[in-house]
């Protein structure tokens, strides 16, 4: 499998698009799409980024080997538990807003009903 079969398949696993793979590389997407056309390889400096990110050799990113299936469900977990990991956090917040919210409507329900039974 060449280098640039390979960065599709990881980039895919991972969950990334071609623009956030750029953004995380500080690179354009149009740098992602010739790397992964075979157009243009990435410096080395990138490779080692890849590398990284991917939890990758670099001898497995870039010899004419496939990569094994472990590795690339090993990433796809990874990217369900930060997604897992992010939701949790949403539904906290969410949680939050609720509680305030909740508090809000019941002092202002009090002072309308205050208004009305009270105040002359």
């Amino acid at each position: 499998m060449k280098f640039n079969e390979k960065l599709i398949k990881l980039r895919k696993a991972a969950g990334l698009s071609q623009e956030e793979l750029g953004n995380k590389l500080n690179v354009a997407r149009q740098t992602v799409s010739k790397w992964e056309l075979g157009e243009t390889t990435p410096e080395m400096d990138k490779l080692e980024e890849l590398s990284d990110l991917f939890e990758i050799s670099i001898d497995e990113l870039v010899k004419d080997r496939s990569i094994p299936n472990a590795i690339i469900k090993e990433i796809s977990r990874k990217k369900v538990d930060s997604l897992y990991r992010d939701s949790q956090s949403v539904k906290s917040v969410i949680k939050i807003y609720l509680v305030i919210g909740t508090g809000i409507l019941m002092f202002f329900a009090l002072i309308v009903i205050y208004g009305i039974f009270f105040a002359k």
